[in-house]
């Protein structure tokens, strides 16, 4: 089998497809929660604080001197991801949680007895004729 031939039953695979499709929502969702949390969360936590930008918060280590830029920790910016981590989490985890029940439930149901074969039914009557005829005397 080629290479391309190799690739090709690759790619085509549903899992692949559903995993790519997967990601370019994750993407997609991924922003959304961004400026969630940028534009709609921080502002008024910041407020609560007393004014705090969150994303200009940062220590500079070393002042810009001539053609070399300031060199910056911008710690706020890694709490404003931490926060868009806790929210895109719990999201992912509510919609895990919301899955897994709807399987619980599917599961629960109750299945209805398969209905026996015409061989099945032949074959019982046919056992229950042997067993007659060997407790007769």
């Amino acid at each position: 089998m080629s290479v391309l031939s190799e690739f090709k039953a690759f790619a085509v695979k549903g899992n692949v497809v559903d995993m790519a499709v997967g990601i370019i929502i994750g993407a997609a969702f991924g922003k959304i929660v961004s400026s969630f949390v940028g534009d709609v969360v921080m502002p008024p936590i910041g407020l609560l604080i007393g004014g705090v930008d969150f994303s200009a918060l940062a220590i500079t280590l070393k002042a810009a001197d001539g053609n070399v830029p300031a060199v910056v920790l911008a710690y706020g910016k890694f709490i404003q991801s931490c926060i868009d981590f806790i929210i895109v989490a719990f999201a992912i985890f509510m919609g895990v949680k919301a899955i897994n029940r709807l399987k619980r439930e599917e599961a629960v149901a109750p299945s209805v007895p398969p209905v026996p074969t015409k061989e099945e039914e032949l074959l019982g009557e046919i056992r229950d004729l042997l067993k007659a005829r060997a407790d007769k005397p």
